[in-house]
């Protein structure tokens, strides 16, 4: 038995009140540090209520709710440390050109990018730092990342609920899922950024010849 199924065998011995109370603090900690696996958390809560164990609305609430949480935190942070810190510490979580891209994303997409940051894996965290960082408007940020976060938990918790009460059915549903999602994205993220590369290149080429003329 592994260490995730032992701590999930845990969570299954506790009252229902400290149960939402975790499952929210795993939705918080997993936008604070992303190899935190807080979506197959929030899939046990999911298994829980199709067991007729928690509550959906509780669980989807706690969940959404953390999610929020952890992502201003990082605004903040972001916000109250600023870009010169992060570019000069330069962490491997938070890495300087992580917080470049990011910015460029934010020039070139602004408060789109928080609409939608649940559904970028592995960068989520990025974008809510470097959202700080380019002083955008708190208000909208929190509207937008709750828009978000309340829209990946529900077709999170619903996947789960609707794959039955057996939580190993759940697991290995919800993790090829995942895993198929993650796969589909990065693969998207390398054809975006291959393309912008190649306009880049022919944009310098162009210069180029143009200057030797």
């Amino acid at each position: 038995m592994s260490y995730l199924d032992r701590f999930f065998n845990l969570l299954d011995t506790l009252p229902n009140s400290l149960l939402y109370i975790l499952l929210g603090l795993s939705a918080f900690v997993e936008n604070i540090f992303p190899p935190i696996p807080g979506d197959t958390i929030t899939a046990f809560g999911a298994f829980l209520v199709g067991a007729r164990r928690l509550d959906f609305m509780g669980v989807y609430l706690s969940t959404t709710l953390g999610s929020l949480a952890g992502f201003m935190t990082l605004f903040w942070i972001g916000n109250l440390l600023g870009r010169k810190f992060f570019i000069e510490k330069d962490y491997r979580l938070f890495s300087a050109q992580n917080i470049l891209q990011a910015e460029q994303w934010f020039r070139k997409y602004g408060y789109f990018l928080i609409l939608l940051n649940r559904f970028f894996p592995g960068i989520r965290s990025i974008i809510s730092l470097a959202g700080g960082i380019s002083n955008l408007g708190t208000f909208r940020v929190a509207l937008l990342a709750l828009i978000s976060a309340g829209a990946w938990n529900l077709i999170w918790i619903a996947i789960g609920y609707s794959l039955g009460n057996n939580w190993e059915t759940v697991k290995e549903k919800m993790g090829t899922i995942l895993y198929q999602y993650n796969l589909s994205f990065l693969s998207l993220a390398a054809i975006v950024v291959l393309i912008f590369l190649l306009r880049m290149f022919r944009k310098r080429r162009k210069a180029e010849k143009e200057g030797s003329d």
